[in-house]
């Protein structure tokens, strides 16, 4: 079967997300969205299996520091074989680099010494601009500074808000051109990813988590917001 029929026939069979926000619950379960995303070639499974091992929220080990989450990251991501998968996956490894960063500045630590903690090409740039709001990198995340004021006002909410917003407003960009294409199945499943995050916090539940973030996200535990 050609990709091209093989991946139309499985986009047609997924129902659309809608708005992010406004969301009840997920389009379909992840057992029906596992069942679908059998019909992946062996070597797309594979790339889309290693970005949500990285990625997907609720796969992520709340007690893995991020020397540990960024080792892991170092040794998977060049081995993702689509180079479209693989910069998505970089692509949110630099985003959560940056609220690690955050995170490290507001409990009081110094500059990090080394690279260990985080991933990506802006870790340099972090380091000698340690003591900037944004760490001089505002015209290229132009969300950081919101993202430093909610951290600072203990606004757990809003900032998960904003880092979801932030993700589904990039999955938008890079959407152009991909509709019935592999790359349109991974953009599918990293949005499904989102809404399940998101619609996972409604009721006395998400109070509760809610409640749990900003008590141990503002002292830098790595799941409060785990982008």
């Amino acid at each position: 079967m050609a990709d091209s029929y093989r991946y139309a026939m499985l986009l047609s069979a997924l129902p659309s997300h809608g708005p992010l926000f406004g969301a009840k619950q997920t389009p379909l379960s992840r057992i029906r969205l596992t069942q679908r995303l059998t019909l992946l070639e062996p070597v797309h499974a594979e790339s889309l299996g290693t970005a949500a091992r990285l990625l997907d929220w609720a796969r992520l080990d709340p007690t893995r520091s991020d020397a540990q989450a960024m080792e892991l990251a170092r040794r998977l991501v060049p081995g993702i074989a689509h180079p479209f998968v693989r910069d998505l996956v970089t692509w949110r490894l630099e985003l959560r680099t940056l609220m690690a960063a955050l995170r490290r500045r507001r409990r009081g630590d110094p500059a990090p010494i080394d690279d260990r903690w985080g991933f990506g090409r802006w870790l340099g740039q972090i380091r000698r601009n340690w003591g900037e709001s944004g760490f001089r990198l505002k015209g290229a995340f132009p969300w950081l500074p919101e993202a430093n004021r909610l951290m600072d006002a203990g606004d757990a909410v809003g900032l998960e808000r904003l880092l979801l917003v932030t993700n589904w407003n990039h999955l938008e960009r890079i959407s152009d051109g991909h509709h019935f294409d592999f790359e349109a199945v991974v953009i599918y499943v990293m949005r499904w990813d989102l809404v399940a995050r998101w619609t996972s916090y409604e009721g006395e539940q998400a109070a509760r988590r809610f409640d749990a973030l900003v008590a141990a996200g503002m002292k830098g535990v790595d799941a409060s917001v785990a982008v």
